[in-house]
């Protein structure tokens, strides 16, 4: 059976906080064994299991007693489904259960294609928070933000409520109408945003070409076609540029993840050789390491990545790579810090389980968890502070901690940057337009970049 390593920070569906041994009364009752080699290791006779022991004559308790007299019915199956929701959604954020209808809908999410409005959402301490929405979606047309909180759908409030519920509110038959009800930091009203729902069909990578022979490329998640649409979308660039680009700005700002293979395509396509991404496990025979394979299609252009605090997961793979080998100038804010890796395993009732089971690590050595990708080029969004700062992954409920990784100054300071980048500004000017997707002028830090690209361009020519 294959797993497919993922790094998409997305939904955490949260559930109850229950363990799992409801089997144990069956397994009495029927005279035979059901339970799990893992667990049945803790029956008595086993050393120092005393206390396992009882916690899942507990739960078998609980479980009852539940059945019995909760104020309304509960099937068997509802009940057995929070409890492994709870035990792996209490490990950490990204760890989760999913019935069968949720495994099929992220393996649809994962080929770039699927049903609701195109939110990737966490949970924060009980509430639903966006981490992005997804170019082109009715949530990105509504103009809902990274950072949102839903608090209501349909006018009902939502607070309180599961990740997992939400969720299942908010998914329906393409076409349907529904409003989410936003609290938006700085924002002291609620907002609400009416949409229709569609099926998402995720444009995973965009392009156009900039004044100057510049490429611009957006990833915007990591799923199957990242890699084979990034190739198209440069081979349509130099063809644009009449073969003579001079430079990439790569955008992942807002890129939630995605496949692990994929991210390091995409790095396969721009480091020539050396480590790509290393992963460590708890069992150090499945850890891993990725390496180049020899080839730049771009014959060393010169990149600048754009980044920010929903850059996160696979996108500071990239980051990460790109930095450490001098590949790229970062430019942006800092990234937002998952350096864990989780497993897809399906299980045997069609429904499946995200498992972490890595962290990883940059090609220097450095760990990413809750610290992310700092830019070599610091350039806000806005020309003000924001009154709360950007959630990142250090400040979600039960992160795991950074283990094992090389001190984040491993790097020595870049000697290679081009002199333009002292006099970049780290915020806009007042006065700035309002950023408008479908207007590149008004992306400041889209427009640093393009100084920062050309000026590496001029850099890189006068040294040959």
């Amino acid at each position: 059976m294959r797993f497919r390593t993922s790094l998409l920070l997305g939904s955490a569906f949260v559930a109850g906080a229950l363990s799992v041994s409801a089997l144990l009364p069956l397994e009495h009752t029927l005279g035979v064994s059901l339970l799990p080699p893992a667990l049945a290791d803790a029956l008595p006779g086993n050393a120092n299991t005393a206390e396992t022991y009882r916690m899942l004559s507990l739960f078998g308790d609980v479980f009852e007693r539940v059945r019995a007299d909760y104020v309304d019915p509960v099937s068997d199956r509802k009940l057995i489904e929070n409890a492994l929701n709870g035990m792996l959604t209490g490990l950490d954020p990204h760890s989760m259960y999913m019935t069968p209808k949720q495994f099929h809908d992220m393996n649809v999410q994962t080929r770039g294609e699927f049903g609701g409005l195109g939110i990737e959402v966490t949970s924060d301490h009980g509430l639903v928070k966006v981490i992005s929405p997804i170019d082109g979606t009715p949530a990105s047309k509504a103009g809902i933000k990274s950072g949102d909180f839903i608090v209501g759908v349909d006018g009902k409030s939502v607070e309180g409520d599961s990740l997992n519920d939400v969720v299942h509110m908010i998914q329906g038959k393409p076409g349907t109408k529904i409003s989410l009800t936003v609290k938006r930091p700085n924002v002291a009203k609620l907002l609400v945003f009416p949409m229709t729902r569609e099926v998402i069909t995720i444009q995973v990578v965009k392009s156009h070409l900039e004044p100057g022979a510049i490429g611009y490329i957006r990833i915007a998640q990591f799923t199957d076609q990242t890699d084979s649409g990034l190739r198209k979308a440069y081979a349509a660039l130099t063809k644009q540029a009449n073969g003579k680009l001079k430079g990439l700005v790569l955008d992942l700002r807002n890129n939630p993840g995605g496949l692990l293979d994929q991210a390091i395509a995409v790095c396969d396509d721009f480091i020539k050789d050396g480590e790509i991404v290393s992963t460590r496990a708890r069992h150090p025979q499945d850890s891993q390491r990725w390496n180049a394979r020899g080839e730049d299609m771009t014959h060393g252009l010169p990149i600048v990545v754009l980044t920010n605090a929903g850059t996160a997961s696979a996108s500071e793979i990239v980051s990460g790579a790109l930095q450490d080998h001098r590949r790229a100038v970062i430019l942006g804010t800092r990234t937002f810090g998952k350096g864990s890796v989780q497993t897809v395993i399906p299980l045997p009732d069609g429904g499946g389980m995200r498992l972490t089971t890595a962290r990883y690590y940059t090609p220097s050595g450095r760990s990413i968890q809750g610290l992310g990708i700092t830019p070599d080029v610091v350039v806000h969004e806005e020309d003000v502070a924001p009154v709360l700062a950007p959630q990142r992954e250090a400040d979600l409920q039960g992160a795991i901690t950074n283990v094992g990784g090389a001190p984040q100054n491993t790097l020595p300071p870049r000697t290679d940057l081009p002199p333009i980048v002292k006099t970049i500004p780290q915020k806009p000017p007042k006065g700035w337009p309002a950023f408008d997707p479908n207007k590149p002028a008004t992306d400041f830090q889209l427009q640093e970049a393009l100084k920062v690209v050309t000026a590496m361009e001029t850099q890189q020519h006068a040294a040959k």
